[in-house]
């Protein structure tokens, strides 16, 4: 009687585990068809994660990496009309054998701000496009086994840059968003505030 009892116990303490873990059942992970990945559902990205696009035209596959942000008053002699320069550098790479292109913003589609109340401001807004820099103006095509940087600039009030969205949409009309820290954030941000003292 003695080892039956012994027997029933030792079987009980094995199956104990951990009770958050039992309790808790882990959903299987989904492959996602909107931007973000195997995460069970659609995800906005962070800085610096990459997004495997469709070119302008439908042509070539570009990978957009957004990789820094600065938040500036004033850059390249401008001042901002709103309050705050907000200037974000992308890497771009072609992923396959023809030449990609981001989507052109004349066509309504390519980058956009979206602030917290949901208001879409455009690549235009203010004085944003007196804003250039010579490293991080890349536009055009991408040439196969290749990559350059590029940026955009959005000329926004305080309210609209904190907590902000970065939106790209590319040529088949798929919209990829990036959550934007509310400071400085990203490996070239001194590199991008030098760039835009002249």
């Amino acid at each position: 009687m003695a080892v039956l009892l012994l027997a029933a116990l030792t079987a009980c303490s094995s199956d104990d585990g951990d009770p958050d873990e039992k309790s808790t059942p882990k959903p299987p992970a989904v492959k996602s068809t909107e931007p973000g990945g195997e995460d069970g559902g659609s995800k906005t990205l962070r800085l610096g994660q990459p997004a495997q696009t469709i070119g302008d035209g439908g042509t070539g596959v570009p990978q957009i990496t957004p990789d820094t942000v600065v938040y500036v008053k004033e850059g390249g002699g401008e001042k901002s009309a709103n309050g705050v320069f907000a200037v974000v550098t992308m890497k771009v790479k072609a992923m396959t054998g023809a030449p990609a292109a981001q989507t052109a913003p004349i066509t309504g589609d390519g980058w956009k701000w979206i602030a917290p109340d949901g208001e879409e401001i455009g690549f235009d807004s203010g004085n944003s496009t007196a804003i250039t820099m010579d490293k991080y103006s890349g536009g055009g095509e991408v040439q196969p086994g290749t990559w350059k940087w590029d940026s955009e600039a959005f000329d926004l009030t305080t309210a609209q840059a904190k907590g902000g969205t970065l939106l790209y949409t590319d040529g088949e009309g798929t919209a990829y968003r990036w959550k934007m820290p509310t400071t400085d954030s990203g490996p070239g941000v001194a590199d991008v505030k030098k760039q835009l003292e002249y």
